[in-house]
């Protein structure tokens, strides 16, 4: 089974539209719905759910948490912002392009990873990302793979003009390569790791070179945190204490590997193989330092810039700045009157001093 992947497709973005986005009524309540899809970095949710450690948590603040795998990454965050969820796991690109653009004020409660040489572009019988001037690069349009591209690009300078950009299923990705007629793909793991076994195949260029800007998060509606911390509190405590055993080297630490591995369709070297190309925030300080550091605010403006630039900022915006992104330390990208993505450390500053 291929492991999921986080994609915004044209179809999606089409589809928002048709998505109907509810008033948000703050309120106190005591049960609440988490959506989460398969990939690595979000393995970890339905582990803790299956062994009880977010039931553990909610009970501690007299809450409920149902905890909901998707099959269809994109089809969870419209459920989200439709309002049918109070959080779900994206990534950072996608969060900003759909709930946010689509008006709904979503906080990034948790940043778990990010993606550390899982996505590459890869080149058949050459070793030069140079040499991709003018060819037809196969990949899923407007996901974090064509973000990936045009950054690739940038670094030997071109741009996607230099390029065509052929929309090609996950799914039939590791086929396309093996044809004649495709001599370059942009794609994640663990594609990339099956295309690499290819020897024509020569890895040009990985995330690993943009350190931090494919973010995995667990997001939730800022209204709903706003009035119920106690589900901020609950969701960061048991992702905390998920991560202390998942990285640890005992029995427990390898059988909940092992587990998550299977869930997604792999084995633990499989899956082992895929966290090492991962920069998985495993303590809370690590992530609290990450988000609070000086280089979030320029991620997410070379983010927004690739959303304006493929119209994924709502027809009609005049400009990347039509979304407000707020971070840590108050600042704020965009628009300051319509704020509607929020970077925060302060549930991930109580998991790091202990104060959960």
């Amino acid at each position: 089974m291929t492991i999921f992947k986080k994609l915004l497709t044209f179809a999606t973005a089409a589809a928002l539209s048709a998505v109907v986005i509810l008033p948000v009524q703050a309120e106190e309540k005591t049960s609440f719905k988490f959506a989460w899809s398969i990939y690595v970095g979000w393995m970890p949710w339905g582990w803790a759910a299956d062994n009880g450690i977010v039931d553990k948590w909610a009970d501690k603040y007299g809450i409920d948490i149902e905890v909901v795998q998707f099959n269809d990454y994109i089809e969870s965050i419209n459920q989200y912002t439709a309002g049918s969820f109070d959080g779900v796991t994206a990534t950072n690109m996608d969060l900003l392009a759909i709930p946010s653009a689509g008006g709904v004020d979503t906080t990034a409660l948790i940043v778990g990873d990010f993606s550390n040489g899982n996505d590459a572009v890869i080149l058949k019988d050459t070793a030069e990302l140079s040499d991709i001037k003018g060819q037809n690069v196969n990949l899923v349009e407007l996901s974090v793979s064509h973000y990936l591209l045009a950054r690739a690009l940038e670094t030997v300078g071109m741009s996607e003009r230099d390029v065509t950009v052929i929309n090609t299923s996950d799914a039939d990705m590791v086929a396309a390569f093996a044809s004649d007629d495709v001599t370059s793909v942009v794609t994640w793991n663990p594609l990339v790791f099956e295309i690499l076994e290819q020897p024509n195949a020569n890895k040009v260029f990985d995330s690993s070179q943009i350190p931090g800007e494919i973010m995995d998060i667990a997001a939730v509606s800022t209204e709903t945190l706003a009035d119920n911390p106690a589900f901020g509190k609950a969701l960061t405590g048991a992702w905390f204490e998920t991560m202390a055993i998942m990285a640890s080297d005992t029995p427990e630490g390898e059988a909940a590997r092992k587990a998550m591995g299977e869930a997604s369709g792999t084995d633990l070297a499989g899956y082992e193989a895929q966290l090492a190309s991962t920069e998985m925030f495993y303590d809370a300080p690590d992530a609290v330092s990450f988000v609070e550091g000086g280089d979030l605010s320029a991620t997410m403006d070379s983010v927004r810039s690739f959303l304006f630039a493929h119209g994924l900022l709502g027809e009609g915006a005049p400009s990347p700045d039509v979304v407000g992104i707020e971070f840590p330390d108050g600042s704020i990208l965009g628009d300051e009157g319509n704020v509607k993505l929020r970077f925060t450390s302060e549930y991930m500053g109580l998991a790091a001093k202990g104060e959960l």
